[in-house]
């Protein structure tokens, strides 16, 4: 079975030393996976990494929105550069992230928010310039996100399209993000949240899969380091949550992930 992991930091240290092995043994396997770029640094070297394989590896790049303050000022022509990239299939991981900024001073809270808004618009921007999908990364903010899309959207008159990476909002948020053309990027959080509801109701069509590894590792296994061969555990629970068949679940995934991404 062909999985597709859309969302994987190989590019981490956490696979310095056998980086090149993790990545052939998912080839292998007949894997695609893309490596998400988190501030500029991480975006080259992901593009890097995809160069070096023929095939099967991808990059995305991007900004984290809790690395905004490691760029003083968004490089918007370094990454339209990186973006012109052929193994580069999409912008991001961007978006908003409330989580550490939740408990500071009302301003500092309002000043951090527009800031990221105000990044995340640049992302847009450039995915609409090279016609590419947007990994969106989001915490303890999808009211104001789905906000912005649903601007960005009204304001240009014209559709973005992409995926919400490690979707752990509600069933009504989710709709919406739907509604607005996007995937739900499922992965090991189902193990730590309780989403059966969101598996439950959200069509497979609009479902891609992700190990985010490192992190998030399955409990399925010892390794405490995720990796993208521990995709078949989500797959799996998926599969469970659903009640449909394995293969079914695999290979629209899969596909789904093609559509967007290829």
């Amino acid at each position: 079975m062909k999985y597709f992991d859309t969302h994987a930091h190989l590019n981490f240290p956490d696979y310095n030393k056998d980086r090149d092995e993790v990545i052939k043994k998912s080839l292998e396997k007949g894997f695609f996976i893309i490596n998400i770029g988190t501030d500029l640094k991480e975006s080259k070297k992901v593009v890097e990494i995809a160069k070096n394989y023929r095939k099967g590896i991808y990059a995305s790049v991007g900004l984290h929105p809790l690395y905004i303050e490691r760029e003083e000022d968004f490089a918007l022509d370094s990454y339209r550069k990186l973006a012109k990239e052929e193994k580069v299939v999409a912008i991001g991981e961007t978006g908003l992230d409330y989580k550490y900024i939740s408990e500071k001073r009302k301003e500092e809270f309002e000043e951090e928010k527009n800031l990221q808004k105000e990044v995340f618009r640049k992302h847009i921007k450039i995915a609409r310039e090279f016609d590419l999908p947007v990994v969106l990364h989001c915490r303890k903010a999808h009211k104001d996100l789905i906000e912005e899309l649903f601007n960005l959207i009204k304001e240009e008159k014209q559709n973005i399209k992409g995926v919400v990476h490690c979707f752990t909002g509600s069933i009504s948020q989710a709709k919406e993000y739907i509604d607005l053309g996007f995937y739900l990027g499922i992965n090991g959080v189902v193990f730590k949240m309780n989403l059966e509801k969101v598996i439950k109701e959200i069509p497979l069509v609009k479902m891609v899969i992700e190990t985010d590894c490192p992190f998030l590792s399955p409990p399925q296994v010892k390794c405490k380091r995720n990796e993208p061969l521990f995709l078949e555990y989500i797959a799996k629970e998926i599969t469970r949550i659903k009640k449909i068949d394995a293969k079914e679940v695999i290979e629209t995934t899969n596909k789904n992930a093609q559509n967007l991404f290829l």
